[in-house]
């Protein structure tokens, strides 16, 4: 098997036989977490049904009741909110062996065992053996995951003074998803080395692929292969990757070059490829040196070591909050393409450029590999056909004026060990009023969404890991980045003038949607995935009543109405104000629908009925 020339490769990381995040208390303090984040969501999207054992109004903290499968009852204080929203209290929650739903009793034993739950109520949920095996190995990893970062955690202050790619490594994932760090496939040794919790800047072995099996797409200034290593790689890196080839007599202009995951080469591309590798139309090389460290999403890496280096996305075949994280052949290749269609949309359109200011990190050049066998059978699993390839993405520090910072919109919805949000500490810090403080959030988040939406009936998925905040010096919301385009951008399947534009590769390869449901990207991405946790932290820690916040929401979106009369047609095609809105669920696709079995086409998320809509001017 071809190995890495020793010196040149990555060391191994030291991995102690103790692990000091798991002891009982850190793990108890996460597993109750976790547990009520469970009841909460797994009742939202009506997997489960407590039954009340109070009465009370929305918002308020009330009693409720679940039998578990063996006749015992667990009971909780949960506070109902937006979209039929549940916010369990884990301090609450408690077993009674006696007793039964709705009779009041508030006796029995604290409960915070969230793998537990899932034995003693696999009936209750619906689960099959298979299902329920996988889960309990995906809730662990993801309990041990959340046991690491309590151990390390960082007060709120200190958050504030971190650099972007630095505070990637202490957020908790994603909100919604109960499961959202199993990384299946990763050892306990790579989860200490290669999650972001891990906070190990790493560096990148590299290879080079011949032509004849990998293709290179680029725009602006990689428009071509060479352009893209001039300012990737040093000069004397360059010279070393040609000279490797050169000595197993490669001509270097039939080659192209790619970094690729350590765990991803020894895992997927040496067992698979390995016919190439023999050939020569796989030849490993070794690192450029710069460290990167990985963002949320585990298969980005920011280079620390040059920040104005492209940030590079790479196949990571791990199950992972729904899916194998690799990258499909195809869309990588479409990648430039995609960025270059919407980068040009906003170059032309003054408000998204010179009022929005808003930060498109395009997607800017990309190599794909083609596997020969897996790539040309329909019916095998999606993962077999995304295996090897790299994207380059535009840098985010470059493209920010002085003074100003970036952070995910995932981290505001950040508690620290004392309970305070990061987000009330950035309120604290700009020196506004709440309410102030989130006029400028949501001034700077939803113009260019919407203008996106109504005039060139396409939306990006904004959820807390692709929306970026951009503050200025005082942390204050002044503008919005976005990124992940060709995964996460659609366009609607009505045909719109503004669409004529679009290049046929880019149009046979983003998704449409109705444009009814075209409105659900900015609804479950912003709204139901962020803004639905926000609302009530903000009620908690800034004494901004649940209500006020969507009223503010509500009249961001009116604003914009009103400052583009034109396009009156539009805001009635994609109506963001409907009484009801679908409900997206995505752990109901883990539990009864997908499961963990192989498929041919990566899985989506569930619908299961409505919620009322907190913009409607009803509510």
């Amino acid at each position: 098997m071809p190995t890495y020339p020793a010196s040149r490769h990555p060391a191994e990381p030291h991995t102690p036989l103790d692990s000091p995040e798991l002891n009982r208390a850190v793990w108890d303090r996460a597993g109750a977490r976790l547990l009520a984040k469970m009841l909460g969501e797994f009742a939202y999207e009506e997997i489960i049904e407590p039954v009340p054992r109070t009465d009370g109004g929305v918002g308020q903290a009330d009693g409720y009741s679940l039998a578990l499968d063996d006749g015992a009852i667990l009971s909780f204080q949960a506070r109902r909110g937006v979209y039929g929203s549940w916010r369990v209290d884990p301090a609450t929650i408690r077993e009674s062996a006696t007793g039964g739903p709705g009779d009041g009793s508030t006796d029995g034993a604290p409960f915070r065992d969230p793998l537990r739950f899932l034995a003693r109520g696999r009936r209750l949920l619906g689960l099959d053996g298979a299902t329920l095996g996988h889960l309990i190995r995906e809730l662990t990893a993801t309990l041990t995951a959340d046991a690491r970062l309590d151990h390390t955690a960082l007060r709120a202050a200190q958050l504030a003074e971190l650099p972007y790619a630095e505070l990637e490594g202490h957020q908790t994932g994603h909100p919604w998803l109960v499961a959202n760090k199993g990384r299946l496939g990763f050892s306990a040794a790579d989860a200490a080395r290669f999650t972001p919790e891990a906070r190990s800047a790493t560096v990148l072995p590299w290879i080079a692929v011949s032509t004849r099996i990998a293709g290179y797409r680029g725009v602006g200034r990689v428009a071509a292969p060479g352009d893209l290593y001039a300012q990737e790689l040093d000069r004397r890196v360059r010279d070393s990757f040609a000279e490797i080839l050169r000595g197993r007599d490669l001509d270097p202009q039939d080659y192209l070059f790619l970094p690729v995951h350590p765990w991803q080469w020894d895992e997927w591309i040496v067992p698979l490829f390995a016919p190439a590798i023999a050939d020569g139309d796989i030849v490993p090389l070794h690192t450029d040196d710069d460290l990167r460290l990985p963002q949320q999403s585990i298969r980005t890496f920011t280079n620390v070591a040059r920040p104005d280096r492209h940030t590079v996305k790479l196949p990571l075949s791990i199950l992972n909050t729904l899916v194998w994280r690799g990258l499909p052949t195809e869309r990588t290749l479409a990648a430039p393409a995609v960025t270059a269609w919407v980068q040009g949309l906003c170059d032309g359109d003054p408000f998204l450029r010179d009022t929005c200011g808003v930060i498109l990190l395009g997607e800017v050049a990309s190599v794909a590999v083609e596997h020969p066998l897996y790539d040309h059978l329909p019916e095998s699993p999606y993962q077999f056909k995304e295996i090897l390839g790299a994207i380059w993405r535009e840098p985010l520090q470059p493209r920010l004026a002085p003074g100003e910072r970036a952070r995910t919109l995932a981290a505001l919805l950040h508690t620290d060990p004392d309970g305070r949000s990061f987000t009330a500490e950035l309120v604290a810090r700009s020196g506004l009023t709440p309410a102030a403080w989130l006029t400028r959030l949501f001034s700077a988040l939803l113009p260019p969404l919407l203008h996106f939406l109504y005039r060139y009936g396409t939306v990006f998925s904004p959820h807390g890991e692709n929306a970026i905040v951009v503050f200025d010096e005082n942390d204050v919301p002044v503008r919005l980045a976005i990124k992940d385009f060709v995964d996460d951008v659609n366009v609607s399947g009505r045909r719109l003038p503004e669409h004529d534009t679009m290049p046929a590769d880019v149009r046979a390869i983003l998704l449409t949607e109705d444009p009814s449901f075209l409105t659900q990207f900015i609804h479950s991405g912003l709204f139901v995935g962020v803004f639905r946790y926000l609302s009530p932290l903000c009620e908690e820690q800034l004494d901004v009543p649940e209500g006020d916040f969507w009223s503010l929401v509500r009249a961001e979106i009116l604003r914009h109405h009103a400052r583009f009369p034109d396009l009156k047609e539009r805001y009635e095609i994609f109506d963001m104000l409907t009484p009801t809105i679908e409900r997206l669920c995505l752990n109901r696709n883990r539990l009864h629908l997908d499961g963990y079995r192989d498929r041919p086409q990566r899985p989506h998320a569930a619908v299961h009925g409505t919620v009322p809509n907190p913009l409607h001017p009803s509510a």
